[in-house]
């Protein structure tokens, strides 16, 4: 875990050991140093008392709050397993190759042609190797279709394969009730009740469901514009402007706010929408450890002294891409230190709040909400409409000249089709939910739920044994599995038991680091979750996922903050 002082016994000394040499990572802090945790009669350390933490960080001064993050390492036996798997895999797959070669077992996927096979590959030879043999194995972990709202329940179209799924059939049958932990429905807002879905529906019998044209053209309702105001306000800054999908809102702006000459500072984990915008920017890109500001600062350093390649000339702009909440590793961002490191070196800021609007802060503000900073120092703010508010879209706050100069030379802004009326209402009505503003405190009380929620599945899990990473306050919760061939058992098994879960495997996350990534809501009861966390264990037993080593004790458990979500008034 990461502590700040503020997680430190207020009492008593701090025991540390060192195993196994110091080993930079996640945090750019030291991994192998231990704590633990002291008793009040007693002055030394206990083994079963041991928990994985990161140094305290040098900027400490910059947290109001605790800051624990948990990243354990693979246990060596666990990473050599993971890779005997996938090696066995591998040489499975290129004996069935040689015989779909020789035309003994039927080969399904896209392949070149005979005409053609002097042709520049249309395929990746790796990428096909790896979905014809490893990804067809587990193939029916994803894309499973809903027949319902996703909200804490869902329904789901039973459907079967014969060819080893190659293809699907649909039974007919619908399994309802599943318990929907894989959703992004962070506040419970994506529902089919209640005011959002009443004024959803008005509006759609007086503005229709399209609205065929661009904003610049016929396409600017009134509507767009109040969402906008509300959006700035919401955030705290001048200005806002929406568009209708929320990877175009990162891979479209992006290209329009740098250029050649310009330096882009990405994080090693950030999302493929970032990493495409810079790309297509035509920027420099250099990447620095996750969430490390000693590699973040080191390059920001070289950025400013060696200038650009070859002509060592002033970099035009420098921009530090990151995330609030990294929705693969449940971490959150060190915004306090990144900011304070964009003031000491003159650059840019670019959040991405996708995961963390309406999921992080007491407000439901984002993560400059919940580190109390001034929205004013992030100089692009942006985020989806997705996840908290249960519709559809991203948005980009700041300065009322950044807003302006992205209306003419935003290609989303220029090109793309205005958001949907219904959509917007959605996002309007939710917006002023969460704000306060409709005279309920159901916005509140989801917010304050979510937090419960997360803290309290978070801290079960750990208990039990299991490997997860991220930050305590995260509703993303990564639990890891490692094994491939456990990503498809734990899927299945937790779908007999009627719990829904998304798998994850490689390539999206490294080989041997192959996870379940758990969404928490505001719209899951008590009963829910300890009937979700009674199925994980049972599956964890069976499939002997608990791999830690370091399982802590109910009572060192943090408890959750109740002073944090104190009646605030705006």
């Amino acid at each position: 875990m990461t502590e700040s002082p503020a997680t430190k016994p207020a009492n008593g000394d701090v025991c540390q050991r060192v195993k196994n040499g110091l080993k930079p990572e996640r945090n750019g802090l030291l991994k192998s140093l231990h704590r633990c945790h002291e008793r009040q009669s007693k002055h030394h350390c206990h083994p079963e008392e041991e928990e994985e933490v990161h140094a305290a960080s040098p900027h400490d001064s910059l947290y109001s709050r605790p800051f624990v993050e948990s990243f354990e390492e693979t246990p060596m036996l666990v990473a050599v397993l993971t890779y005997m798997g996938y090696g066995i895999l591998t040489i499975f797959g290129y004996l069935r190759d040689f015989l779909r070669h020789w035309k003994i077992e039927r080969c399904h996927i896209a392949r070149e042609k005979e005409e053609q096979k002097d042709f520049v590959p249309l395929y990746q030879d790796f990428e096909n190797f790896y979905t014809r043999n490893l990804y067809m194995r587990i193939r029916d972990n994803w894309n499973r279709p809903i027949c319902s709202v996703p909200g804490a329940k869902v329904d789901l179209m039973e459907r079967a394969s014969h060819d080893y799924n190659w293809t699907f059939e649909y039974t007919g049958r619908v399994v309802r009730d599943v318990i929907n932990l894989g959703s992004y429905n962070y506040l419970g807002f994506a529902e089919n009740f209640g005011p959002c879905a009443d004024s959803a529906a008005e509006v759609t019998t007086k503005y229709g469901v399209g609205v065929a044209s661009t904003r610049q053209e016929i396409g600017n309702l009134d509507r767009h514009e109040e969402m906008e105001k509300l959006v700035a306000k919401f955030l705290g800054v001048e200005s806002a402007m929406a568009f209708g999908m929320g990877f175009a809102t990162n891979s479209m702006n992006i290209p329009a706010l740098t250029g050649k000459g310009c330096l882009i500072l990405s994080d090693e984990l950030n999302h493929a929408s970032l990493v495409l915008g810079a790309r297509l920017s035509g920027s420099t890109i250099r990447v620095f450890k996750h969430n490390n500001m000693q590699s973040l600062e080191k390059l920001l350093r070289e950025a400013i002294v060696h200038g650009q390649p070859r002509t060592h000339r002033p970099w035009k702009k420098i921009l530090i891409v990151v995330e609030g909440i990294y929705s693969m590793e449940g971490s959150i961002v060190r915004l306090p230190e990144v900011i304070a490191l964009k003031k000491r070196y003159q650059a840019y800021l670019y959040l991405d709040e996708a995961h963390s609007i309406g999921a992080l802060g007491p407000r439901g503000r984002g993560v400059v909400d919940y580190f109390g900073l001034d929205p004013r120092d992030v100089d692009v703010m942006m985020g989806t409409f997705t996840k908290s508010f249960g519709a559809a879209g991203g948005y980009i706050a700041g300065k009322r000249e950044l807003i302006e100069y992205l209306h003419s030379h935003s290609h989303s802004a220029v090109y793309a089709t205005s958001m949907s009326p219904p959509v917007v209402e959605q996002i309007i009505t939710s917006m002023k939910c969460i704000m306060g503003e409709d005279g309920t405190t159901i916005g509140r009380d989801r917010v304050r739920q979510l937090a419960e929620n997360t803290v309290y599945f978070r801290k079960r899990l750990r208990e039990m044994g299991f490997i997860i990473y991220g930050n305590e306050d995260s509703p993303v919760v990564p639990m890891m599995l490692y094994m491939p061939a456990k990503i498809g058992a734990f899927g299945r098994e937790m779908l007999k038991r009627d719990i829904g879960v998304v798998v994850v495997g490689f390539p999206a996350t490294p080989i041997i680091e192959s996870r379940a990534r758990f969404c928490i809501s505001a719209a899951h009861t008590k009963e829910m979750l300890d009937r979700a966390l009674s199925v994980i264990s049972e599956v964890g037993d069976l499939l002997q996922l608990k791999y830690s080593r370091h399982r802590i004790q109910p009572s060192m458990a943090r408890p959750f903050d109740d002073n944090m979500y104190e009646d605030i008034d705006d």
